[in-house]
């Protein structure tokens, strides 16, 4: 039987059919890539602030007496204009001593005009006596009625500065707005009476607005900083975005200065943002009104850094390696060296060259050396103005 096994066993190994070797058959690997274009790119910084008026104003009385007049504009809320009268003090007091400091200047004036005369008289008696007769200089001046005319002219302007006072006493009745405001609080209403230094109400500007900015320590690198004289004319653009009533919405700004110190506690400079007509009210305003109290974000325009490329950010993988095709058209990894990541974005400043071809699509680690067919392609200066165009999203 074994015997027999055997023969059958070499009968078949030799009429065997000879041995057919395939070549393995590669796949290509299909990928949508990016073309390296290196360019000199501003890098958004972002940031966060509260919006503050410019000027604020709570505004005193100074003088005393009852409110006989309310402006039907003095409301919380309400906009007022430069030399918008507010409300009114009862003013007959003031009128009272108004008069009596006319008055009291035109008696001074009189006592004035009188010992001019007795001075001059009394001059002329001078000058008759006998040149033996003329005494001490300071009996002269007694003899002449100089003390006399000097308490008569001191007397007139003390008069004078009685009417002023008085007059202005008069004028601080009427209480007028010192520039464009809102009315943010009133502390006062018709028939109250005030005393000096009461609070009456408080306003603020609505020319311009602010918006103070934090920018940490690791960010300043890519801002212009101003210098002593603060930003020139062409001062780094804002743009300042909200969620409001669900949507988002922009306003543009511009950076203004620095607070040039920097804070001790969370080691951030504070950079200050100017808004103009914050609440819409000139013609012609295209945003809409940007209220006090606002929390905003702010994406401020950096200064340019040289030779980057804008990537997106999900194609870096860990250890900073990138897909690349080489002249093979081949995938091969790339280490990369980035500058800063923002968003969804990263700015490479190393590692890759012009005309370098990067993969876009998500491949793990045993496509190293697959070849590649490149399915669609585009600049990356298409990703630079994408990074860009999201400052104002």
């Amino acid at each position: 039987m074994l015997s027999t096994a055997a023969v059958i066993a070499t009968i078949m190994y030799i009429n065997r059919p000879p041995s057919k070797f395939a070549e393995p058959k590669e796949h290509l690997v299909s990928v949508d890539v990016i073309e390296v274009i290196l360019e000199d790119i501003s890098i958004p910084i972002q940031a966060q602030g509260t919006v503050t008026p410019v000027r604020q104003t709570v505004i005193t009385s100074e003088v005393k007496g009852r409110i006989v007049e309310v402006s039907d504009n003095f409301n919380v809320g309400s906009f007022v204009r430069k030399g918008d009268v507010l409300l009114r003090i009862d003013p007959r007091d003031y009128q009272t001593n108004l008069l009596r400091a006319q008055a009291a200047l035109a008696s001074a004036n009189s006592n004035l005009a009188q010992e001019k005369g007795r001075a001059q008289v009394a001059r002329q008696q001078w000058n008759k006596l006998p040149k033996g007769s003329q005494r001490s200089q300071q009996a002269k001046d007694l003899y002449l009625r100089l003390p006399q005319l000097e308490l008569a002219n001191a007397q007139v302007l003390a008069a004078n500065a009685d009417l002023n006072t008085s007059r202005d006493n008069l004028e601080r009745t009427i209480i007028s707005a010192p520039y464009d405001a809102l009315i943010r609080n009133k502390q006062s209403d018709l028939g109250q009476f005030v005393s000096m230094g009461s609070p009456l109400a408080e306003l603020f500007s609505v020319d311009s607005a602010e918006v103070r900015l934090a920018i940490g320590q690791s960010k300043l690198a890519y801002l212009d900083l101003p210098g002593i004289e603060g930003y020139r004319n062409d001062e780094p653009e804002v743009q300042l975005y909200s969620d409001v009533a669900g949507e988002i919405t922009h306003w543009s700004a511009k950076l203004e200065r620095t607070e040039g110190v920097f804070d001790e506690r969370s080691r951030v400079l504070y950079t200050v943002v100017r808004i103009d007509d914050p609440y819409a009210l000139k013609p012609g305003a295209q945003s809409p009104p940007l209220r006090i109290g606002t929390f905003v974000n702010a994406n401020i325009r950096g200064k340019k850094m040289p030779e980057l490329v804008a990537l997106p950010r999900y194609i870096l993988r860990p250890g900073s390696l990138l897909w690349v095709i080489d002249e093979h058209m081949k995938l091969q990894n790339r280490k990369v060296t980035t500058l800063r990541t923002t968003g969804d974005k990263i700015y490479v400043s190393a590692g890759l060259d012009n005309g370098d071809l990067v993969s876009l699509t998500l491949l793990d680690a045993t496509f190293t050396g697959a070849p590649a067919n490149i399915v669609s392609r585009r600049p990356s200066a298409q990703v630079t103005a994408a990074a860009i165009g999201q400052e104002t999203e």
